[in-house]
């Protein structure tokens, strides 16, 4: 065998798997941990049962094992198999089996304590998938309470793997890098602004032009147009995010490229003799891969010696509060940046050019986040309660964050998997042994083998391109693809209408397995709703294809989308929008069908509240489906204390507006309250604070902006004072000043000062200032003609003071009035001078 780097490293690991049962691997991309570690702790005899190596990918684990296999010049299914999802390759001679992450997470639910199995490899675990670090917890856990024998090792390329050697109480081993050195290049100068995100086609040109200069700069000098990718300078390994720019690079490299070239593409659903083809050298011709991350760390791709990395990446970012997922995509990280160098390097020395500048570097992130920071964790909520663990039970290297996860416990109970304390349901079992989200096993559970063909579909990618959102068009090009073509001018993705056909096959199998009583007959769109009951859409009024979904967030049709008119939808897949979700898929659903599909869940719902729009309260009876309303009339005979606690709203909107004698009212008690007296605090903020004390009682038969106009609320503010406080306040702070003459004038309390105005001569013969709540009054003095000729806080002193020139101006002005010249002792009077 070839030596490769990690042979160096293998003593001191099987050392300390062999002391301690346990240890953590850190080797960079290339160092061959992935086909030589297993081989070599079988070699050693480490342990008796079979030897379990997780892999995050179906295509990794193929050629896993047929690479291990191969060095033991034996088939696959021999002693080194594989299981991945519809397919195994296994024996009863097989020690070493290779499976993806989801296969272990079935295995321990089944039997926790492991049977046959004597270690288990956790490979590529930098990826942080949601499986690897559940699957991590719970060998942990089984390890821990069940099979202290059990033998745990996690593999790294470049993850700071110190926090899992802590979590694992495990020795680090570390190997050295990767076996040749590779020169990378950088751009000169950063790309415009618009092409940084990806979002376009001109960054997608710019990866074109650095792929057709790297094949030219690397192809050796006087290289013929026969021999293969080593003797051309090797193959090219180009990075892109996904199948989308995979295939618009494939079309534009196809005339730009030389004859000797030929352009492989590798992604995840791309059928697995396409993937083996990528994989594979070619004898013949230069070989360039356009390969999404899925070529970072867990491949080897043979003969390449050039790396072209776009620097993207698309990952799944899950929103709790929409329930929605989406792919979006993301500058890598530079440890997904080192991986896919490294692949330059594998079997000569290599090339690496990179889309971005050297100076950009410094702001990429150091590692991509776990998964289990952003997924959707349906999957993982419905595990948990299956093995019967909160999450602080387990030892998670990251833990699942809680509102992610309670949105995820919340929906489950709505599937009824869960019960209303979160444990698992006789349902929910059920839908644990599905290979589905839980949403889509519901929806077979449901539905039966029916239900199976749709569930495959919504399982994988949308395959029609361009397309209306309807899922109905799907479903057309499923049944007959070739028919569909000719009908429909869309793109349809043939390879994938193949996987979902197989899929659903498989999902069929596993229906009528499951046993469960099935609705027959049912549309696609009410099995849909089956899955997604929180995403029933109904129009919004208006012309805009707008929908509130039942879950209670909103989403958006394309204006011109023949669905645009339905009056009710599913939402089956949309951008994930927080705040309005655009659709890209849906189906068309009817009242009908929601009243006869979710009778058990729809309720009558009595509504009293008050309406901005309408500016009064309004009382309707409705029939809803979370917020989705079915029917909507009047509700005629709404009690009176509805309409009050409504009409509290009301006041709020429209403000606390005080009649004249209220307002005088209010400040009375402000002022005797600041007075340092026991009274109730009517300050703005508490009377509004505390309408449902003293307003509530009295706001009968007021139910909209015109009745609150009219209303008079100094009877409820009266109300709030007891007789012994409304007695000081009369006392302190009364709501008249009567004059020498015995009449009552209101006293004005709005302004900082309570104040009076009265006709100078009523005054005669005062000589204390009057005050209120031990403050001077405001006096304006008035001429007979009720103009203002004087203000004044003391009387007395006006008296003796400015009087007397007030006095000779006003004798000249109204003579038939009396100004006597001392005023204290005068009589009062509203009369002139009797005449003569």
């Amino acid at each position: 065998m070839t030596r490769l780097p990690i042979d160096d490293a293998l003593p001191e690991l099987i050392a300390a798997l062999r002391s301690q049962s346990r240890a953590v691997l850190q080797a960079p991309p290339g160092a061959g941990k992935t086909t030589r570690v297993p081989l070599a702790m079988l070699e050693a005899g480490l342990c008796e049962g079979r030897i379990i190596m997780l892999e995050p990918r179906r295509l990794a684990a193929r050629a896993a094992a047929e690479r291990m296999a191969d060095t033991l010049g034996e088939r696959v299914g021999q002693t080194v198999g594989y299981r991945i999802r519809g397919e195994a390759k296994t024996s009863a001679a097989t020690r070493i089996e290779v499976v993806t992450e989801g296969i272990l997470t079935r295995m321990l639910q089944s039997d926790p304590d492991l049977p046959d199995v004597g270690a288990v490899i956790f490979d590529e675990f930098h990826e942080r998938s949601l499986n690897a670090d559940f699957g991590l917890a719970l060998c942990l856990e089984v390890a821990g309470a069940l099979r202290d024998d059990l033998m745990l090792l996690a593999m790294s390329a470049t993850l700071d793997a110190a926090p899992v050697a802590e979590l694992m109480q495990a020795p680090l081993v570390t190997s050295e890098g990767r076996s040749y050195p590779v020169e990378t290049r950088w751009l000169d100068a950063p790309l415009p602004a618009d092409t940084r995100t990806g979002r376009g086609p001109r960054r997608l040109d710019a990866l074109v032009d650095l792929v057709v200069r790297a094949e030219a700069e690397t192809r050796p000098p006087g290289s013929g147009s026969t021999g293969g990718s080593e003797a051309k300078g090797g193959g090219i390994l180009v990075f892109l995010p996904g199948e989308g720019e995979i295939r618009k690079a494939a079309a534009a490299l196809a005339s730009r490229l030389p004859g000797d070239c030929v352009v492989r593409p590798l992604f995840g659903a791309l059928p697995f003799a396409e993937q083996h083809a990528a994989i594979q050298p070619d004898a013949k011709l230069r070989k360039v891969v356009l390969a999404t991350s899925i070529a970072e760390t867990s491949l080897t791709i043979q003969d390449v010696r050039v790396v072209v990395d776009m620097g993207l990446a698309r990952r799944s970012r899950f929103d709790p509060g929409s329930g929605m997922s989406r792919l979006v995509t993301e500058r890598v990280t530079r440890a997904e940046a080192t991986q896919r160098q490294g692949r330059a390097g594998r079997v000569a020395e290599g090339t690496c050019y990179r889309l971005w500048t050297k100076g950009e570097e410094g702001a990429l992130a150091a590692f991509p986040p776990a998964e289990i920071q952003a997924a959707d964790l349906s999957g993982l909520a419905l595990e948990l309660a299956l093995w019967g663990a909160e999450p602080g039970d387990l030892p998670f290297l990251t833990p699942p964050p809680d509102g992610a996860l309670k949105e995820a416990q919340a929906l489950l109970q709505m599937l009824g998997a869960l019960d209303q304390r979160n444990r698992i349901t006789d349902h929910g079992r059920a839908l644990a042994k599905l290979p589905l989200h839980p949403r889509l096993a519901h929806m077979l559970q449901r539905h039966g083998a029916e239900a199976a063909p749709l569930a495959a579909l919504m399982a994988e990618r949308d395959p029609l391109r361009g397309a209306p959102v309807d899922l109905a068009l799907r479903l057309e090009a499923l049944r007959d693809p070739k028919a569909f073509l000719r009908k429909r001018r869309y793109q349809l993705n043939l390879p994938a209408t193949d996987r979902i056909k197989s899929e659903a096959k498989r999902l069929t199998r596993k229906a009528g397995v499951s046993g469960s009583a099935s609705v027959p007959g049912a549309r696609p769109a009410v099995m849909a709703a089956a899955a997604y009951p929180d995403r029933i859409g109904q129009r919004r009024k208006g012309e805009a294809p707008r929908y509130v979904l039942s879950g209670g967030k909103g989403a958006v049709l394309p204006d011109d989308d023949p669905l645009a008119a339905a009056p009710f939808l599913v939402a089956l897949d949309s951008d994930g929008n927080p705040r309005e979700a655009r659709l890209r898929l849906a189906a068309q659903i009817t009242l009908s069908e929601l009243r006869e599909a979710f009778a058990d869940q729809i309720r009558t719902e009595n509504t009293c509240h008050w309406s901005k729009r309408d500016r009064r309260v309004v009382a309707r009876r409705q029939q809803c489906l979370g917020a989705v309303v079915l029917d909507d009339q009047i509700w005629k005979d709404v009690p009176a204390d509805a309409v009050a606690t409504a009409m509290l709203e009301g006041v709020r909107d429209l403000g606390l507006r005080l009649s004249g004698a209220a307002a005088r009212f209010v400040a009375r008690v402000r002022l005797v309250g600041e007075a340092g007296e026991d009274l109730p605090d009517f300050s703005d903020s508490a009377l509004l604070d505390s309408l449902e004390d003293w307003l509530l009682p009295m706001l009968e038969g007021v139910r909209s902006a015109d009745d609150w106009k009219r209303f008079d609320p100094l009877p409820a503010l009266r109300a709030e004072l007891n007789w012994e406080q409304t007695q000081r306040l009369d006392q302190l702070a009364p709501p008249h000043f009567t004059t020498p003459l015995g009449r009552k004038l209101p006293i004005d309390y709005g302004q900082d000062i309570p104040e009076i105005s009265v006709r100078l001569q009523e005054m005669f013969g005062v000589t204390r200032h009057p005050t209120v709540a031990n403050t001077p009054l405001k006096v304006t003095l008035l001429s007979p003609a009720q103009r203002p000729i004087q203000i004044t806080r003391d009387l007395p002193g006006f008296w003796s003071g400015s009087y007397a020139d007030v006095r000779k101006d006003m004798r000249a002005q109204y003579p038939k009035h009396p100004w006597p010249e001392d005023p204290t002792v005068a009589d009062p009077t509203l009369r002139a001078k009797p005449r003569k």
